[in-house]
């Protein structure tokens, strides 16, 4: 046999883009948003652990539809026997194995180096990131070592200023249309793109969150939300927060820290100390000048 060239296998495979089989971030995906520092690859496999662990606790157990693989093997016989059947089959097949892809979980391209994206699916991203960081945040167990922050993105859509307004004039009425209300604060940051400008994109989604409620204050040193507004290329994505500057920016290797420091830093606990102390020594000094009086007048 004639031997053929070796890059005749090579020529004909095509390079599989990281993210999971092509898939990329996209308008209209939900998901968590996640940061690490220079291994992305052993980022996905500790979201994939994390997020698993807390979503069977929250949602149960994630369920799989394989029919095809609990068939007998005289079935299976069968079918083979008959072409119409074996192309049944073999529809069938790529029917349940797209359904296992569709998972509750599934990284896909964000489109900026150190980022990676979970594509969510029958799940609230928001309540499941507060409920992780909730309990890192009390148990101070640490869970990760390359992810660093953890972001939950509740909706995107097309990063130009026309889409944003209209999208956000929808998004943001569950937490400040009339009749609720609360303080916030906008955090912006924007990777791979350069046509939006921070200061406008701050403006407008302030504009619009002040006209659903007059009473929605911004808040800068304890908001009760925070507005997250992660651009990355052509996608915007957004979610509202809460307990942001608690959980130390959602970041999961700090919250995990002890907050010695920041008791520390408090005034009223060392000053009423200091006060208590001073006082002490004054009183006995009046004690003593009071016995010797009493003496002399005796």
């Amino acid at each position: 046999r004639k031997r053929r060239p070796k890059g005749h296998f090579a020529a004909g495979r095509a390079k599989r883009p990281r993210g999971g089989g092509g898939r990329q971030l996209e308008a209209g995906m939900r998901g968590i948003l996640i940061t690490c520092n220079m291994n992305e690859r052993k980022c996905v496999g500790e979201a994939y652990s994390l997020l698993g662990e807390y979503g069977d606790l929250l949602y149960g157990p994630e369920q799989f539809s394989d029919h095809e693989e609990q068939l007998s093997g005289s079935e299976r016989e069968e079918d083979e026997d008959d072409v119409e059947a074996a192309l049944k089959k073999e529809v069938g097949q790529i029917r349940a194995s797209t359904e296992q892809k569709l998972r509750r979980f599934q990284s896909v391209e964000s489109g900026a180096n150190n980022v990676v994206f979970i594509r969510t699916r029958g799940i609230e991203p928001e309540n499941l990131v507060h409920h992780i960081l909730k309990d890192m945040h009390t148990t101070k167990k640490k869970k990760t070592r390359v992810i660093l922050r953890m972001l939950p993105i509740s909706g995107t859509c097309k990063a130009f200023m026309e889409d944003m307004k209209k999208y956000a004039e929808m998004f943001f009425e569950p937490w400040f249309k009339v009749p609720n209300k609360g303080t916030f604060q906008i955090v912006y940051k924007a990777r791979n793109n350069s046509h939006m400008s921070r200061e406008e994109v701050i403006k407008e989604l302030a504009g619009i969150v002040g006209s659903l409620n007059p009473e929605n204050k911004v808040d800068l040193n304890n908001p009760q939300y925070t507005i997250v507004v992660e651009i990355i290329k052509s996608v915007c994505c957004l979610s509202v927060v809460r307990d942001y500057i608690l959980f130390r920016k959602y970041n999961l290797q700090e919250v995990v820290k002890s907050n010695k420091e920041d008791i520390k830093q408090t005034p009223s606990s060392p000053t009423e100390e200091q006060n208590s102390k001073v006082v002490k020594p004054e009183t006995e000094e009046e004690e003593k000048s009071s016995k010797e009086v009493k003496q002399e007048t005796k």
